[in-house]
């Protein structure tokens, strides 16, 4: 299946995006401003007073004046440290609410993704992008934005400073503006770009990974170890190339950053000497000045040196904010299923263009009826079944329920007709409970209980010491396989759709087990259509029909009995199986 990359929003949606986010707490945003202006005025008193004393010295009158002076100075840098103490909480206090924000609209788009689309983008990219982006803008958000906060105002009250000691003092400290305008600007034209490729990268390395993981034993069976090394060093050494590119603009663009904060502070003091001896300035003005101007450097240097975070998160923000301009795979339509019969109509489907796996595909399922799919690993069994349940729409053909093709029912209201459950579960942190309450939150006790016997949970649920209070999950009590199975079953039976495609569902349970367990469900689904994908040729002996899959074709379709008599695909299937079992 070709893998897709999910969308990156472009600037103005990140710039909008942020804005927006950032002013829904005015309030807030006005405090955290407010604060952080008081600290900054305190924070100018001192190289103000200290010029004075220095003029004073100068003018032999400073006898009575340096205690008093001395006194101030550590008054206001007092008062300094305590607004910035409340100027950081309450920009902190922002931060997290707007994160805790972002953070909310991310699960929500991604909950609403189409399934399809997280198949074709497969794990990689969006393990990535609830990990390591959503980690990435964490400290954008906690660190970066509040600093550059604090950088903008104390800056922007140190150049008026410097200006109200005396305009002809505030020219050489642009000195250096030329230089790091320059360097700044060829750094972001290529840094966002960057990340962007070193996340994309990480991504395409984390999907090799988990695929090698998740298919170690395909990967022995077929001798294909070589292969998958070649392939992981291969995304090793991309992740490494985007890397160092981004290393290589920083290592560029810090050392020039760093120059630039020497040379006005050395401009200051040399011309200010300069135009004091010239009689332009007082002594008062060039210490002020002198020391304004290397006070600057404080905040000049977190905002720059934040710029790079900046960059990380803006390109983090990017990939999250344009998992919601992933296009719908379907267009809700007015009409509704008159009943719930499910028909597939010349279905054609393709993973990739001009490579159909199924090939006109005709089936109709009786409400009610209990359908086993079997054929060989391949056929197109899987996929037919994504299908039925609406996940994928076909390339051509249709399939509808009650006369409504499936593509046209809002995502809501087709979870109530067709509900998939694969070999493929989560168990969600939290108590099993929750987990449970996933599929119909409003669920009692005594539901929840109910649809635990009809899948045999009941028994190891109850002898957990707290029971459906336990928390399971990550790093709560570990669930096995085939409980997470039946957790998932049960999940099915409290959501109660009428049709169920079963892909594989009880793979994982031992066979005595999974037999005695699909009976119970039948008891249970009793009048619900069910469509079982299965390699047990069991299920399909239970079933009222039985399709055999090949070749992205049903070959053959009727009763156990007809097929074994007919003495074609299946009742070969039979036959090895029955035999092997046996």
């Amino acid at each position: 299946m070709a893998r897709e990359i999910l969308p990156v929003a472009d600037r103005a949606q990140v710039r909008a995006y942020a804005r927006r986010l950032t002013l829904k707490y005015p309030r807030e945003l006005a405090a955290a401003l407010v604060l952080h202006a008081l600290a900054a005025v305190a924070g100018l008193a001192a190289p103000r007073l200290l010029g004075e004393l220095v003029q004073s010295v100068a003018d032999g009158t400073a006898d009575t004046g340096v205690d008093v002076i001395a006194l101030a100075i550590v008054a206001f840098v007092v008062l300094q440290a305590v607004l910035i103490r409340f100027a950081v909480y309450a920009s902190s206090r922002l931060g997290e609410k707007v994160l805790a924000e972002l953070r909310e609209d991310f699960v929500d788009q991604v909950l609403a993704l189409p399934l399809s689309t997280v198949e074709r983008a497969g794990s990689g990219d969006l393990i990535t992008r609830t990990s390591r982006d959503v980690d990435a803008l964490s400290r954008t958000v906690r660190h970066a934005v509040p600093e550059t906060m604090i950088a903008v105002v104390a800056g922007a009250f140190g150049v008026g400073a410097v200006l109200l000691v005396g305009p002809i003092m505030a020219l050489p400290s642009l000195a250096a503006v030329p230089l790091l305008w320059i360097s700044t600007k060829w750094y972001l034209g290529r840094a966002r770009d960057g990340y962007l490729r070193e996340n994309a990268a990480y991504a395409e390395m984390t999907e090799g990974l988990a695929e090698t993981v998740e298919g170690a034993r395909t990967v022995e069976a077929l001798g294909l170890e070589r292969r998958r090394r070649e392939r992981t060093d291969r995304d090793i050494a991309g992740s490494f190339a985007a890397e160092r590119y981004t290393l290589g603009l920083r290592m560029v663009w810090f050392p020039v950053v760093e120059l630039g904060y020497v040379v006005p502070v050395v401009a200051t003091l040399l011309l200010g000497g300069l135009f004091y001896t010239r009689g332009w300035v007082s002594l008062a003005q060039v210490t002020a000045a002198t020391l304004y101007v290397q006070q600057l450097i404080d905040p000049l240097d977190r905002l720059l040196s934040w710029i790079d975070e900046l960059q990380v998160g803006g390109a983090s923000m990017a990939r999250l904010l344009g998992v919601a301009n992933v296009p719908e795979d379907r267009a809700p339509g007015g009409r509704r299923p008159e009943g719930e019969e499910l028909r597939a109509d010349r279905v054609r489907y393709a993973y990739r263009e001009g490579r159909d796996v199924l090939h006109g595909i005709d089936l109709d399922v009786r409400a009610g009826e209990r359908l086993a799919m079997v054929g060989p690993s391949g056929a197109g069994k899987s996929t037919l079944g994504r299908l039925l349940a609406g996940i994928h729409g076909p390339r051509s053909g249709s399939v509808t329920v009650g006369g409504v093709p499936l593509v046209e029912l809002p995502l809501g209201e087709l979870r109530g007709h067709v509900a998939l459950v694969t070999q493929e579960h989560h168990v969600f942190r939290g108590t099993l409970r929750d987990n449970l309450l996933i599929a119909r939150p409003e669920a009692g006790d005594e539901q929840v209980r109910r649809a635990l016997e009809a899948v045999d949970a009941w028994e190891w649920v109850a002898s957990l010491d707290e029971g459906l209070d336990t928390v399971v999950g990550s790093g709560g009590t570990t669930v096995s396989p085939a409980h997470a199975q039946q957790i998932a079953l049960a999940r099915l039976v409290l959501a109660d759709p009428h049709t169920l495609v079963l892909d594989e569902a009880t793979s994982l349970i031992d066979p005595r087990e999974a037999r005695h367990l699909e009976r119970s469900l039948a008891a249970v689904l009793e009048g619900r259509t069910v469509i079982a994908i299965a390699h047990r040729l069991y299920t399909a002996h239970d079933a009222d029909r039985v399709a055999v899959v090949e070749d992205g074709r049903i070959s053959e379709l009727g009763s156990h009995d007809e097929l074994v008599a007919a003495r074609g695909a299946y009742a070969a299937l039979w036959d090895s199986w029955h035999g092997t079992s046996g």
